[in-house]
């Protein structure tokens, strides 16, 4: 089971920012994402947008991918069930 926390933002906020709540929580997600915050995984989830989409956004804005060993081992394994 999922819980949520909600935060207020008050709409002369976002009209001064001149974004929607969507666009919202893609900027806070792909903010979160590159201080590495974030895994790919919660951030497109908190982006509302699919892995393949998040990662289009990132690059568009230069944001290059997290890699570290532990996704190397991840890939790896992958490869070898599937090879």
């Amino acid at each position: 089971m999922s819980t949520a926390a909600q935060l207020e933002i008050p709409l002369d906020v976002l009209d001064s920012a001149r974004l929607t709540m969507d666009e919202l929580r893609r900027e806070l997600a792909i903010h979160l994402y590159a201080q590495g915050r974030l895994s790919l995984g919660k951030a497109h989830e908190l982006a509302g947008l699919s892995v393949w989409e998040f990662r289009q956004l990132l690059g568009s804005r230069q944001i290059p991918p997290h890699f570290d060993s532990s996704d190397l081992a991840t890939d790896l394994e992958t490869l070898d069930l599937h090879g």
